[in-house]
């Protein structure tokens, strides 16, 4: 699949910088998609306008601006929803999505309202570009988590204060604060909202116990919940418990919790 990227060069304050030269999750935001979309497209192509694209190959395409933060779980969804339904489609939120509502309509213009959806800047042509593009409406699995204890007589009227984490995040980066939505709302509790659902699974609660006893360590601290990258030094002594996600060339000192 060809993967188009739209550049989107406006600056955010006050980092002054491009969305995607800004940091999420401890990376670029640029390389996200990168990563996330390596199993899926075998080549790249880079545009200023959506009217500059190259269509001279009836191949299939994804074309997306580079200011959207997106996890795996979103976009293995969509592919799979689009290309099942074999037409040319743009990805689309209901209009009652709480995390789209809540977290990621305010203070951007790239998320808006078509109809009875909201749509966003990321498009699937099976067969190379097209004119018209159909809404396909994605579920992002709204998971409400409560950040802290508020007193009652603060939230009596609406409810309790909660966050509306996506178990499939989508974001258009646009402001300072959607960085910190993006790194802990659709990043890190997002990660843990995915951890907690499947843990809710007897297959997974056996699969974690049995690899705590072949690896002789705590549930908390086993290979399944404790994930390491490459070229990683942990001292024997540092205790490190899950479900928790340490980066490429990491050094843990002695006596870390």
């Amino acid at each position: 699949m060809r993967k188009v990227i739209i550049r989107d060069k406006r600056k955010i304050p006050p980092f002054n910088e491009p969305a995607r030269d800004l940091r999420v999750l401890n990376k670029p935001l640029w390389l996200h998609p990168k990563d996330t979309l390596e199993p899926y497209c075998q080549s790249e192509i880079e545009v200023d306008f959506f009217e500059q694209i190259p269509n001279g190959d009836h191949e299939e395409t994804l074309v997306y601006r580079d200011n959207l933060f997106f996890d795996q779980a979103f976009i293995q969804t969509f592919l799979s929803r689009a290309r099942s339904l074999g037409k040319a489609c743009r990805v689309a939120f209901a209009l009652d999505d709480l995390v789209m509502t809540r977290h990621a309509l305010p203070l951007q213009s790239g998320i808006r309202r078509e109809g009875d959806v909201y749509v966003a800047n990321m498009w699937y042509y099976p067969r190379g570009l097209e004119e018209m593009s159909r809404p396909l409406v994605i579920d992002t699995g709204a998971y409400e988590f409560g950040s802290y204890h508020v007193p009652t007589h603060m939230s009596n009227e609406k409810g309790d204060l909660v966050f509306q984490i996506p178990l499939r995040a989508f974001l258009s980066i646009e402001n300072w604060v959607h960085i910190f939505v993006a790194n802990c709302l659709f990043g890190v509790l997002a990660e843990g909202a995915r951890m907690e659902r499947s843990l809710s699974k007897i297959g997974n609660q056996l699969r974690i116990f049995w690899r705590s006893m072949l690896e002789r360590r705590q549930i908390l601290s086993c290979s399944r919940l404790v994930k390491i990258g490459r070229n990683t030094q942990i001292d024997p002594t540092a205790v490190i418990q899950g479900p928790t996600v340490i980066g490429d060339n990491v050094y843990i000192g002695a006596g870390v919790v």
